[in-house]
């Protein structure tokens, strides 16, 4: 397995709260990972750590070998190697092609190349015909089909979700972990934070829990699925935990 991100002795502290404790993780080029875990246990500070979009209190972040907060251009240069979907994204004025097409216009992307470029993507995720309707007329799940062919078309080598498929229906569902999977066949790397379980186990690599912002373990998703080692691991999938 090849390194493409490692997070070593992270700590992210707002105020005198520990959002994230001491967490050290390597994460492979061409895995998918499952962050799991109850509602405020770090996942999402650790996914935003991982993006570069918070910087640790204590520890670091290495980036396909780079140390990833020794220089603020440096830092802004690796981002643009990622992407991030959200559970809430954005839609900007103009078609579903328009939206789609933004990040490679942006770059610089001719638009005749860049439709070219997006079609494949909207297939994917089921939106080859709605490619000319105004964005803003779409549905909760079709924006979110819509994000994600917007952040992969740009070939992103370490993809961010946080709660991607969150409220919305199986076939939407089903739609966009399609995605993920020809995403990752394709050599990209996810990591995911999702409330899910059914999910981490049919989309992940592996996975890692965390509580109380600590990472509690990490490995294979099937071994945690199907022996967890700590007592913690065990009580959070049957349920028992208290937190």
């Amino acid at each position: 397995m090849t390194p493409l991100l490692e997070l070593e002795n992270v700590t992210r502290r707002y105020g005198e709260v520990d959002a994230l404790r001491d967490a050290s993780l390597t994460v492979g080029r061409g895995e998918i990972w499952g962050l799991l875990g109850p509602s405020g246990a770090g996942k999402t500070t650790l996914l935003r750590v991982a993006g570069l979009l918070e910087t640790p209190t204590a520890g670091r972040v290495v980036f396909d070998g780079q140390p990833a907060m020794a220089d603020r251009k440096e830092s802004l240069a690796l981002r643009r190697r990622m992407a991030m979907i959200l559970q809430k994204p954005v839609v900007f004025r103009g078609s579903v092609m328009r939206n789609a097409t933004y990040g490679l216009r942006v770059r610089g992307y001719p638009e005749h190349q860049a439709r070219g470029l997006v079609s494949p993507i909207l297939d994917t995720v089921g939106l080859t015909e709605m490619a000319d309707r105004p964005a803003h007329t779409l549905s909760g799940g079709e924006v979110q089909r819509l994000a994600f062919a917007r952040a992969t078309v740009l070939k992103p080598e370490l993809l961010l979700l946080d709660e991607f498929t969150a409220n919305l229906d199986p076939a939407n569902i089903a739609l966009l972990e399609k995605g993920v999977r020809q995403y990752r066949d394709g050599g990209g790397t996810v990591m995911m934070v999702t409330h899910n379980l059914a999910q981490g186990k049919r989309l992940a690599d592996r996975v890692c829990l965390l509580i109380g912002g600590k990472l509690v373990e990490a490995g294979p998703s099937h071994k945690f699925f199907e022996g967890p080692e700590t007592t913690q691991a065990k009580e959070f999938l049957n349920g028992t935990m208290v937190w």
